[in-house]
């Protein structure tokens, strides 16, 4: 069983949705200024693929529960705040992450390689395309 192959992109995910809060109108204000300018720099060196805010709010599905419930989806200090996906290699993203604006506020940055398919294909000896093929014979 061979290790996931990995592509150039690689996911930052923000962790922590309250890390704003004992911060001032001012203060936030600062933070977030820097952090648009981190963005906007980053997006103009061509390093940023994509880059989105996600909500505090959503549904969480479990096959035990057997139907979807309310979020949150994890203790607020786990929860994802947002990401960014970024075409640079992993030590780069690492690098990028030790920037995050909020960092010294409690947001974590966990940085993430992309790879071509899930690693649980690797226990099947497959790829994607080979299931494709088989549900097509199949058909």
């Amino acid at each position: 069983m061979s290790a996931p192959t990995t592509t150039a992109e690689h996911m930052l995910l923000f962790k922590g949705t309250l890390w704003d809060r004992d911060l001032s109108a001012e203060e936030l204000q600062q933070v977030m200024t820097r952090w648009m300018d981190w963005l906007d720099r980053l997006t103009r060196e061509g390093k940023v693929k994509a880059a989105q805010p996600l909500s505090n709010q959503g549904k969480t599905v479990t096959w035990k529960k057997g139907a979807a419930v309310d979020g949150p989806f994890a203790e607020s200090k786990e929860a994802i705040g947002g990401y960014f996906l970024l075409l640079v290699s992993f030590d780069e993203a690492v690098e990028i992450a030790k920037e995050c604006p909020a960092l010294k506020h409690g947001i974590t940055v966990e940085v993430r390689p992309v790879i071509d398919q899930c690693s649980s294909m690797d226990r099947l000896d497959l790829t994607y395309e080979d299931l494709r093929l088989d549900s097509q014979k199949a058909q």
